[in-house]
């Protein structure tokens, strides 16, 4: 697994390197893996990927498959229920602002016909290819990422700074930061 070129970030971690390899810049158009993006990447804000990482089958099961619609229900019963989960990161803060994005959620996709539709409009409907030949140059934020990031909050949810917004499209393939020297460059153009 670790002859193929590919970005530096995953190190030797078995769990960070298959997401790499399989998931992280492929273009997503499902909304139930919006969400997940979405709340995985808030709960990161102050923490490390790889700890999010080691944690998201514990999310997955606290926060109902990621089904926007169930979380949108949790009552304050609920919420000290998962505050006292140690396979989350047990933040009233971010498992509060999980609950109302779940709700602005639903109103965009109301409104939008799909979270999918309106998310893409940030870039045109396409994947940003970026060109990177080391880690140094790949950005934080992005006009992208900032108006998104604007956007989200205007429309009431929680945990969408701008940082955490490009983290979510690169997670989500709505740009290609892969390295033009990782396999995994090339890969993702192919994707639809």
């Amino acid at each position: 697994m670790n002859s193929k070129p590919r970005c530096p970030w995953p190190c030797d971690d078995a769990l960070m390197l298959r997401y790499h390899d399989e998931e992280w810049g492929t273009p997503v158009h499902d909304d139930t893996k919006h969400y997940e993006f979405l709340v995985l990447d808030g709960a990161q804000a102050g923490l490390s990927w790889r700890t999010i990482l080691h944690k998201r089958e514990n999310y997955r099961a606290a926060f109902s498959g990621f089904d926007p619609r169930k979380v949108a229900r949790f009552d304050a019963s609920k919420v000290e229920r998962l505050l006292q989960d140690p396979g989350i990161v047990r933040n009233r803060l971010k498992v509060a602002g999980a609950i109302i994005s779940a709700k602005a959620f639903l109103l965009v996709q109301k409104e939008f016909g799909s979270f999918d539709a309106y998310i893409w409009s940030f870039t045109g409907g396409r994947t940003i290819m970026n060109r990177w030949e080391s880690v140094q140059q790949v950005q934080a934020k992005t006009p992208e990422s900032e108006a998104m990031s604007k956007d989200l909050a205007k429309r009431g949810f929680k945990f969408v700074g701008p940082t955490i917004c490009y983290a979510y499209m690169q997670a989500a393939g709505m740009v290609n930061d892969h390295l033009v020297s990782c396999f995994r460059w090339r890969e993702v153009q192919k994707k639809p």
